[in-house]
């Protein structure tokens, strides 16, 4: 059996040690700051960044709707000019964006069917170009139905870039 007091000396070393490096970790890098911008009066941010997250800025934008009228091409360039606008507000560009989220409304004149070519279409201006050629990851999913009337799309996004 060990002496108590050489156990709890080695403990209290161990936690001395450990406080230093935390403490010494935390005062080289600054608290991460929570920027929420946009969205007027409604109970949400259109986008909300946070800065310096390991050198970082992470910037999460809400969802825009496209603007009918208009088939889902058409609401998809709409979105994302939206969208894109939203993030340059706050320092981001599209080659910053590095997650997207697609949902899509079927569309009635396809008999219901999401129009995933139409959507392409549209995000390809975009995305993939050679003024622009990085591509986010993406997932794109039909749903039953979006909040703003009319809406065949509605896009989110998440974007990325070094902490300035």
């Amino acid at each position: 059996m060990r002496p108590l007091t050489s156990s709890i000396t080695f403990r209290l070393a161990g936690a001395a040690l450990a406080a230093v490096c935390v403490a010494g970790l935390s005062s080289a890098q600054a608290a991460p700051e929570i920027v929420r911008a946009g969205a007027g009066a409604f109970p949400i941010s259109s986008v909300v960044v946070v800065r310096n997250v390991g050198g970082a800025d992470i910037a999460y934008a809400s969802g825009v709707p496209g603007s009918p009228p208009g088939d889902t091409r058409a609401q998809t360039i709409g979105a994302l000019a939206r969208l894109t606008a939203a993030l340059k507000a706050q320092g981001f560009g599209p080659g910053d964006i590095v997650m997207m989220r697609v949902f899509l409304v079927g569309d009635p004149a396809l008999g219901g069917k999401m129009d995933f070519a139409g959507m392409m279409a549209g995000y390809s201006q975009v995305f993939g170009t050679a003024d622009q050629p990085n591509k986010p990851a993406r997932t794109t999913v039909q749903v039953a139905g979006l909040a703003a009337p009319g809406a065949l799309v509605e896009i989110e996004a998440q974007a990325v870039r070094p902490h300035q």
